[in-house]
């Protein structure tokens, strides 16, 4: 009987909608959809304490920066004035009054660069780290589920295409991000607390302003405020003007950078077969065409970064030359301050200026942020816009599979399928009607190349976006898929043998033996190797031998369903007879869906066949056949009973003469 409902993880790859209205709709970046979300993510985690301690060291670090800030100013206006006042003769000691302010004030500089601002970088960078890796891993797991999010996140939905360049915004993104918001967030916050400090600074040291006496003791002070409020304000409105066309070439550059190293990655990566063909010319050209975007961005870029310096130093210029000492220089004029009122008066002003504008000085910095956070948000949007893959499927055509399960003594059934391309009048491309393969069945899947084979074992699997059915699994039964392509990750070859499991589930014996059964026992003393004379496994196994590789894994790992992808098309006849005999031997209840171009199954030494039955796509259409026809069980029945031995005709003719005496 067929159990309707959410089957076992180990024989439906991905959860049917009913399943997935019964669990969590949150995913570990559900909560980075939005700017501010993705800033506050790491400070509301289950590692807030250590966000928390880090950000408050940071922020009483940056107060005392401020403060110093206040000590330098005053520390100058004192040197100043030891300078100017040093032939008085009112001073009695000029020289040591020279060296002490000097003293002070390269102390008051080691203080606080060296130790307020350099141990604040520490801290900082700390910071960066810790919270780079928590993103990273949030990411990680988002992507690496049992939904297979990592595959489904780089299809493309009606409204938005697929996110370019995923590698790049994991990790170029992130840690830029990462690296700008805490900066900004050390400018603001230094913002804040000078206001405090050296706005208290300014109204203690305020004086008179002749022309503005209704402002009284604070007009100085007044004056500081309001040439500060809008010589700011001003060339900030510019500096957001340049910083947006900032913000879409960073986010041009960092297109064009990570399509360009994707495709030097890939290169790389099928070296052989490019020398192979030799293909190095059309490499050449799309390397070119590649880099050639690159090279555009890059010039419009340097010139917007030209400008926005040379905007940033005549700003810088004006606020400290001119701006700064022209609040003071009136009531200086006019006696309300003195040489050193004067000089830290201005000091204090410059400071506040030089810290109000971090906001210009770090533009280009926040139009990056902007660029890479945009990249991160648009990545945990796709994440979560395919958690549920067949809704996500179907805004771009018809995607209405189930996958259930039942007894598995009935093994595994596929009931109305029908597989079609994106779009919702796509014409299906292939469908079968009613196909059931029993427990221990072997299957030879046929057909023309492009009829859709590699389709139908993809959406037995779960890996196959568009179309209809159901497809019931044997409950409780561990499946496994082959594919053609065997790629390699950078683990042991241990590891390798254990997938997709770990290595600490099997022992050193277990994986050993598997790999002699599969006929790669020379390798069996590099288990623990991730690599053999400064190459990869990937690298140092050929074709055949990954497809071994592969065998290994099928023996070690005993599934129940074994789904074979043209796994043998590396290996030689007698390779793929050893492929299915190590199969045979170790799996003897498996049930094997196998797809092959060779026109006859392959057989054993012995001449008896491995598979049982065929599946034929012809016309679209997919049909089930016994591989040598069957007589009817009763019929077989009766045949294969021994048959009674005859005695001898002579002796019944005796019997016959006997008889005939005894009458």
């Amino acid at each position: 009987m067929i159990r309707v409902g959410r089957p076992s993880q180990e024989s439906v790859p991905e959860k049917t909608p009913r399943d997935a209205a019964g669990r969590s709709l949150l995913t570990p970046v559900s909560s980075m959809r939005s700017f501010w979300g993705l800033m506050r993510a790491y400070w509301v985690s289950d590692r807030w304490k250590e966000a928390w301690t880090l950000t408050l060291v940071i922020a009483l670090l940056t107060a005392l920066s401020s403060k110093a800030g206040v000590w330098f100013a005053e520390a100058s206006g004192e040197l100043v004035n030891s300078i100017a006042f040093f032939h008085d003769a009112a001073n009695t000691t000029p020289l040591r009054s020279l060296l002490v302010n000097a003293g002070v004030l390269v102390l008051l500089v080691v203080l606080k660069d060296a130790g307020f601002t350099g141990i604040r970088s520490l801290v900082s960078a700390t910071l960066h780290r810790k919270w780079r890796g928590w993103l990273d891993s949030r990411f990680n797991e988002a992507l690496l589920d049992t939904n297979h999010t990592h595959f489904h996140a780089q299809h493309g939905s009606s409204g938005n295409a697929a996110p370019d360049n995923i590698d790049q915004r994991v990790q170029e993104s992130i840690k830029d991000m990462t690296g700008g918001a805490i900066g900004l967030a050390m400018g603001v916050l230094g913002v804040a607390t000078s206001l405090y400090f050296v706005g208290q600074k300014l109204l203690e040291n305020s004086a008179e302003v002749k022309g503005l006496e209704f402002l009284g003791s604070y007009g100085s002070a007044v004056l500081a405020f309001l040439a500060v409020a809008t010589y700011v304000p001003l060339n900030t409105w510019i500096a957001v003007k340049l910083g947006r066309l900032l913000e879409r070439l960073n986010v041009r550059m960092q297109q064009s950078e990570g399509s360009y190293r994707g495709e030097l990655t890939t290169f790389l990566r099928r070296s052989f077969h490019v020398a192979a063909s030799q293909g190095e010319d059309v490499q050449k050209t799309m390397h070119n065409r590649l880099y050639v975007d690159i090279d555009r961005t890059w010039a419009r870029l340097n010139i917007v970064n030209t400008g926005y310096n040379s905007f940033e130093l005549i700003y810088n210029f004006i606020g400290a030359r001119i701006v700064a000492y022209g609040p003071g220089l009136v009531p200086f004029i006019h006696n309300g301050f003195d040489l050193k009122g004067y000089i830290t008066g201005s000091e204090l002003v410059n400071s506040l200026i030089s810290q109000c504008s971090w906001f210009i000085h770090v533009m280009p910095n926040i139009a990056t942020l902007r660029a890479n956070s945009q990249r991160v948000i648009e990545l945990a949007q796709a994440i979560e816009n395919v958690q549920h893959p067949q809704e996500f499927y179907s805004q771009t055509g018809r995607s209405d599979f189930h996958y259930t399960s039942q007894n598995p003594v009935f093994g595994l059934t596929i009931q109305k399928l029908e597989l079609a391309h994106q779009g919702e009048d796509a014409t299906p491309f292939l469908s079968a009607a009613n196909l059931r393969f029993r427990r221990g069945e072997w299957t030879f899947l046929k057909g023309e190349s492009g009829c859709g084979k590699t389709s139908l074992i993809k959406a037995i699997n779960g890996l196959w976006p568009y179309g209809r059915g159901t497809i019931v699994f044997p409950e409780g039964v561990k499946s496994f898929y082959a594919a053609q392509e065997v790629k390699l990750q950078q683990v042991t070859l241990k590891q390798l043998v254990c997938l997709p499991g770990s290595e600490r589930d099997h022992g050193d014996a277990q994986v050993a033996s598997a790999l002699h059964k599969a006929g790669l026992g020379d390798f069996i003393e590099h288990m623990a190797d991730e690599s053999r004379e400064g190459k990869s496994w990937d690298q140092v196994l050929s074709g055949g031998q990954k497809q071994k590789l592969v065998v290994a894994r099928i023996v070690l790992q005993q599934p129940g369903l074994l789904f074979l992808d043209e796994a043998t098309g590396a290996l030689d006849p007698d390779g793929k007879v050893a492929f299915h005999q190590a199969i045979k031997d170790n799996c003897p209840d498996v049930t094997v869906i196998s797809v092959m171009h060779e026109a006859v199954a392959p057989r054993s030494m012995t001449g008896s066949e491995f598979y049982h039955s065929i599946v034929a796509i012809a016309d679209g259409v997919a049909t089930k056949k016994p591989l040598v026809p069957t007589l009817p069980a009763e019929l077989t029945t009766i045949l294969v009973q021994p048959r009674p031995v005859p005695r001898p005709v002579e002796d019944k003719w005796l019997r016959f003469s006997r008889r005939l005496k005894q009458k």
